[in-house]
C-alpha cells in the first residue's frame, strides 16, 4: 500500500476540490493500491470559513484530520520573525519554522507514511522537516518558471508579457520551489481567447502601472483570471498523473535527480 500524507492549509474551494479527486481517484483505482492516511492543517477551526469548510470535506471522507495553527504558535516570535525578514534577516523565522515543525512531525509520527503531498500549504518546511520525509509540492508554474503563490507567479507572467505557462509537481527542499520537478505540463497563454486580454492589459497600462491595477482589481482582473482558469484545469490530472506514477514505481524519487522530468499533455 503507498501510504499519502497530506498538507494543506484550506484556503479556498480549490483546496476541498483537489483532495475529493484524489480520494476518488484512489477509491476508483486509478490511483492503485493507496490510501490517504492522515490530512494536516497549519489552521484550526474557527479561523477561516474556507478551512472550516475544508475541515468538513476531510471528515466527511472519514480521513484522520490533524491542525496545529501556525498563527497560534509562539504568536510573539512569528511576529517579530516575520517583521525581521522583511527586512532581509531571515534568521529568527527559520528558528520559529525549526520548531513549529517538530510540534508538527509529533502530530504525524503515529501515521508512517510514503510520501507527503503538498496541495495548498501555505508555509516553507524547513531543512529537517525535508530531510525526514519525502514531500512533493504543487506549483503553478513550469520548471524554470516564477516562484511564489499562484497569486505572484501570475502578476509575473503578466509583468514579464509571457507567452507560455504551466504547472508542476516537484521535490521539496528547504528552499522555495526550487526542488527537482517530478511532472509538468506547459500551456500558451497567448491565441484566440488571450490575445483580446492581453490588447486590454496594454490599454489599462498605458494609464496606469501594474502595481495599480493589482491593487484596483486584484484577481478580479480578465488577463489574471484567464490564466488561473487554465492552471487550475491541469492542477488536478496533474496531481493525480504523479501520485499515481509513484504509486506503479515508474517514479523513484531516489533517482529523481538522475532523470528527466515526466511532460504530460494536459
Amino acid at each position: 500500500m503507498f501510504k499519502i500524507g497530506w498538507f494543506s492549509t484550506g484556503r479556498d474551494r480549490a483546496a476541498c476540490e483537489l483532495l475529493k479527486v484524489v480520494y476518488e481517484s484512489i477509491k476508483n483505482k486509478k490511483i492503485k493500491n493507496s490510501t490517504i492516511c492522515f490530512v494536516f492543517s497549519n489552521r484550526e477551526r474557527g479561523e477561516s470559513k474556507f478551512s472550516d469548510e475544508f475541515f468538513k470535506v476531510v471528515n466527511g471522507l472519514n480521513i484522520p484530520l490533524i491542525c496545529s495553527s501556525s498563527r497560534k504558535f509562539k504568536p510573539d516570535m512569528r511576529k517579530k520573525a516575520l517583521n525581521e525578514e522583511k527586512e532581509g534577516n531571515s534568521k529568527l523565522i527559520k528558528e520559529w519554522r525549526s520548531l513549529y515543525d517538530e510540534v508538527i512531525m509529533r502530530k504525524i509520527k503515529p501515521y508512517p507514511v510514503d510520501i507527503i503531498l503538498l496541495a495548498g500549504y501555505m508555509l516553507i518546511l524547513g531543512e529537517k522537516f525535508c530531510q525526514r520525509y519525502k514531500i512533493i509540492n504543487l506549483h503553478p508554474s513550469a520548471p524554470g518558471g516564477p516562484k511564489g503563490t499562484w497569486q505572484e507567479v501570475i502578476w509575473q507572467l503578466i509583468e514579464k508579457k509571457a507567452t507560455k505557462t504551466g504547472v508542476m509537481m516537484h521535490l521539496v527542499t528547504p528552499l522555495l520551489d526550487a526542488g527537482p520537478p517530478l511532472t509538468y505540463c506547459k500551456f500558451s497563454i497567448r491565441g484566440e481567447r488571450f490575445n483580446p486580454l492581453w490588447e486590454k492589459m496594454e490599454k489599462k497600462l498605458k494609464d496606469k502601472s501594474l502595481k495599480q491595477i493589482k491593487k484596483e482589481e486584484g484577481e478580479k482582473e480578465s488577463l489574471f483570471k484567464a490564466i488561473r482558469e487554465e492552471e487550475v484545469k491541469r492542477e488536478m490530472p496533474l496531481i493525480v498523473n504523479t501520485l499515481k506514477f509513484l504509486a506503479e514505481g515508474k517514479i523513484k524519487l531516489n533517482e529523481i535527480k538522475k532523470t528527466k522530468p515526466i511532460r504530460l499533455n494536459l
